[in-house]
């Protein structure tokens, strides 16, 4: 047999091997990296890096309407459990006359958004697939919190996850890997692509009363976990959000802004864990609200080009979809940061998707969609943008290019 096609068989049996030592509760540091790499070869192997044609997809683009592509940058929250409607239309983006419902690019699920039931809340994740269907848009990402423990979104539905502090006292490396690949299939199975999960903060006394069992504990338990973590999911196609770059302190986000007062050096040294974990390809990272004063001091991460772009993007080289922290927090708007402002800064730092806890965006993508229209520069960066949006989904077989000459 040759080499190329004996690779799968010999990439597969090694992953497999490696979960054999599941029963082992203490292994060596040697074998805990076999099993992160046999995983991450497996994930290259049954997910492929494709080569989307880019030519074609930026051709798309060019030729989308602004206000569609504008609805593309956003994740909201959803109203109901039982039917999916859209309650604004693009006229109420642009101040034109158009009716046409707006779909937003993703849609984040809360606990009173599910059903008693897997079968009525994949049954309410239909109305949105056939909804979206019916308008002619891009089909969304349909997200939830699912860390474990006291954020157990779907806990009725898929059963006790423990917290993540929980994970690292008590599974191994493999343990934990086949702990969250079930989670990722029930998740599926009721119709998910996407976790924003997991923590990738490192526990300290600084932030240990706001993340509670969130976090997966020292630096090194947060890299092998966190990778662990996500290659799991997302070898069984359930999308990763690590969260929250660069971290936060004891104070909660959603009332106050964190501030992270740290010497440059002992903060990036808190921060090996993201980079470590963005090496695996999670399909997004989501920044934090919290401000640091060793950089860019008075702007929160989630608004700063230096944590978005110059670290994030080119430092660590992080190509998947950057994602703000709910632009509607405390944080924000009590310290100059109103939602309508927010929202545009975001994209400016190089945000690609802008989160949002309320059932409406129109009025902030209107500010986004004005500014376009009189910023060349600034219509590139959404551009820029929506592709990441667009190449993750065409990945996770939620949108397929139109054909040549075929309309949208």
């Amino acid at each position: 047999m040759k080499l190329a096609q004996s690779l799968p068989l010999i990439i597969l049996s090694v992953f497999l091997i490696s979960c054999t030592s599941k029963a082992e509760k203490l292994q060596s540091k040697k074998e805990k990296l076999t099993h992160q790499n046999a995983a991450a070869l497996y994930k290259d192997y049954v997910f492929p890096k494709t080569k989307t044609n880019q030519l074609a997809l930026e051709k798309y683009i060019k030729e989308l309407p602004l206000e569609r592509k504008i609805a593309q940058l956003f994740i909201e929250n959803l109203e109901g459990n039982k039917t999916f409607r859209s309650y604004e239309t693009f006229g109420d983006m642009t101040g034109k006359t158009d009716h046409t419902p707006i779909i937003a690019g993703g849609y984040l699920f809360f606990s009173y958004n599910l059903s008693d039931t897997v079968e009525e809340t994949a049954s309410y994740i239909e109305t949105i697939r056939s909804y979206t269907e019916k308008n002619r848009q891009i089909q969304p990402f349909l997200a939830i919190d699912q860390e474990g423990g006291w954020v157990n979104r779907l806990k009725k539905l898929t059963g006790k996850l423990p917290s993540q502090e929980d994970v690292a006292k008590n599974y191994d490396i493999p343990g934990s890997y086949d702990l969250y690949s079930i989670q990722a299939e029930k998740m599926a199975q009721i119709g998910f692509n996407m976790n924003l999960a997991p923590v990738i903060e490192v526990c300290t006394d600084d932030n240990r009363d706001f993340l509670d069992g969130r976090s997966f504990g020292d630096s090194a338990q947060t890299s092998s976990y966190g990778i662990a973590c996500v290659n799991a999911y997302e070898n069984k196609g359930i999308a990763t959000v690590i969260k929250h770059f660069p971290g936060n302190t004891n104070t909660d986000p959603h009332t106050g802004l964190p501030e992270i007062t740290l010497p440059k050096d002992q903060l990036e040294k808190l921060l090996e864990p993201f980079y470590d974990v963005c090496s695996h390809a999670p399909a997004g990272v989501l920044m934090s609200h919290a401000r640091t004063s060793a950089l860019d001091a008075n702007t929160p991460a989630c608004l700063s080009k230096v944590w978005v772009s110059d670290i994030l993007r080119d430092r660590y080289s992080y190509q998947g979809i950057i994602f703000s922290d709910d632009i509607f927090m405390g944080a924000l708007a009590s310290n100059g940061f109103p939602p309508e402002k927010a929202a545009v800064l975001a994209i400016e730092a190089g945000v690609d998707c802008i989160m949002t806890s309320e059932k409406r965006f129109a009025k902030q993508a209107r500010l986004l969609y004005q500014k376009a229209l009189e910023d060349s520069a600034f219509e590139k960066r959404i551009d820029q943008s929506l592709k990441r949006i667009l190449e993750y989904k065409i990945k996770a077989g939620l949108f397929q290019l139109p054909a040549e000459g075929e309309a949208d």
